[in-house]
């Protein structure tokens, strides 16, 4: 019965100690914690670059089938002036 328990006890001593170096070793349970996390936030940044390519998609194609959302663009984002219209640039004080 003597040995039985001493082999218990044993095997008790060898796990915990496997247990406790799986969870601090540097390949361990804190590494697989930290993947996941990583794993996460690229999952999260992925899907919002895929609603800002959606966007991006919507718009292109709205400027590829429409002329005034072309003109509209071209005027707001680029600057652009018909040939003879002037451009009044106000500034605030």
């Amino acid at each position: 019965m003597g040995s039985r328990r001493s082999l218990l006890w044993g095997s008790v001593t060898v796990a915990a100690l496997l247990l406790g170096w799986s969870a601090f070793a540097a390949g361990g349970f804190r590494r697989y914690v930290r993947l996941t996390q990583e794993v996460d936030a690229l999952k999260l940044r992925t899907a919002k670059v895929r609603e800002e390519n959606a966007r991006l998609t919507r718009e292109i194609e709205a400027l590829r089938g429409n002329r005034s959302v072309q003109e509209r663009a071209a005027r707001e984002e680029l600057g652009f002036v018909k040939p003879g219209e002037l451009v009044f640039d106000l500034e605030t004080p």
